[in-house]
């Protein structure tokens, strides 16, 4: 009765597995896996995946790694309940598994759209496992013209990779600017500005109307009154939340399942840990959901503090990247909603005179709160240290690119 039950499959449970085997507690812990596969790297779907029919997803771990770990793996088994009282999960198997201490990584899942099915359509996928990524890459593979509802950062890296294959590509976006509730106007702009240099036909503030359906397939979508015709479509809206688990054993949610500073739910005996949480952020002042391999990651670590009686509350930076055609985006710190009173950003310049290399500095009331990279990896490494530090470089310095930002750690 002294096990550790993880449900998911994700980097919040990679990471959560790997951490309790360092600390020696790997025989306790069983992981509760959905799919038939082990715990596998999520990025590169969106990526190297789609690009040839004979790359496979990469594993965090080797099957053998955690059997030599004591780890019991319950692949394609998913969980189906959840007894608090008796302190088990029960599994489609119909296997009951009892916990000491159960962890919820249960991720999100794709938004869908009425209308499209990416179940009942044979054209329509989206993008969040290695099964849709299978679909999808089948499908972008064999086809000639692909439209991409959303302009987010899966709907993006998706276009971009379907661009390199020599696809016509279209994205639809209805709100005014590319990935607007994650970047920077000034960032957005230049994102927007390569895309459509590259050949990408991109529409904002999009009005998507009338979808005609031929059988099993999307014949054609109205944007903005115009009826196009659909080869292939991708949802890329977004995604929401796995919590009906939690929410079905009465732990409390909210766009998320809500946990303390050290991973725990409204249940003491129950943690959640990555994309699915709604956790405290010091930085930000308020509960925040985030949806990244690095939170993911950093929640983990926390949980095992938790787990293993050294409790240590979350205080991590949050950090983001995203490829994009010729562009390494990287993200320190969480930009503050357009139009914050007391915002202000200035303009670094990147290595060597590229025009397309570049970092911007946020600062509200003179305080740095965030900084975008693209193409400075090692602007962004010093930025990270400089937030975490809490550190505040004076604006003019950080414009000046011959002051080396290392120099302004001291």
């Amino acid at each position: 009765m002294n096990s550790i039950v993880i449900i998911g499959g994700g980097h919040a449970a990679a990471q959560l597995c790997a951490g309790l085997v360092e600390a020696g507690q790997g025989a306790r812990v069983h992981l509760v896996c959905e799919e038939a596969c082990e715990p596998y790297h999520r990025p590169p779907l969106s990526k190297t995946f789609l690009k040839s029919a004979e790359e496979a997803t990469q594993p965090h771990k080797a099957a053998d790694w955690y059997r030599d770990a004591g780890i019991a793996l319950h692949l394609g088994d998913a969980a189906q309940a959840i007894d608090r009282e008796a302190k088990t999960v029960t599994l489609r198997s119909g296997a009951v598994l009892p916990y000491e201490r159960l962890v919820l990584a249960t991720g999100t899942r794709a938004r869908q759209l009425a209308g499209l099915s990416t179940t009942a359509l044979d054209n329509v996928v989206s993008l969040r496992a290695a099964d849709e990524a299978q679909r999808l890459r089948t499908r972008l593979l064999a086809a000639q013209d692909v439209t991409v509802l959303g302009g987010g950062f899966i709907g993006l890296e998706v276009a971009s990779t379907a661009k390199g294959l020599g696809k016509t590509v279209r994205v639809v976006e209805v709100a005014p600017r590319l990935l607007g509730r994650a970047v920077s106007p000034e960032l957005s702009a230049h994102v927007l500005a390569t895309h459509r240099a590259a050949g990408m036909d991109i529409v904002l503030g999009a009005k998507v109307g009338a979808i005609e359906i031929d059988g099993n397939r999307l014949a054609s979508i109205e944007v903005d009154g115009v009826k196009q015709e659909v080869d292939l479509l991708l949802l890329g809206i977004g995604a929401v939340p796995e919590t009906a688990l939690a929410q079905a054993a009465g732990i409390e949610c909210a766009d998320g399942i809500v946990v303390d500073a050290h991973m725990q739910t409204s249940d003491a005996n129950v943690l959640a840990v990555g994309d699915c949480t709604r956790f405290p952020d010091r930085r930000a002042g308020r509960a925040l959901r985030l949806e990244s391999v690095q939170n993911a990651n950093d929640q983990a670590r926390t949980a095992v503090a938790t787990l293993t009686g050294a409790p240590k509350p979350h205080d991590a930076l949050p950090w983001f990247w995203s490829d994009q055609l010729n562009l390494r985006l990287q993200m320190a710190g969480l930009m503050p909603a357009e139009g914050t009173p007391g915002l202000s950003t200035v303009r670094r310049p990147g290595p060597g005179a590229n025009p397309n290399a570049f970092s911007l500095f946020h600062y509200v009331d003179g305080q740095l709160v965030c900084v975008e990279s693209v193409n400075a990896p090692v602007d962004h490494m010093m930025s990270r240290k400089l937030l975490e530090a809490g550190k505040n470089p004076d604006a003019a310095v950080v414009a000046d690119a011959t002051v080396a930002l290392k120099t302004l750690l001291a």
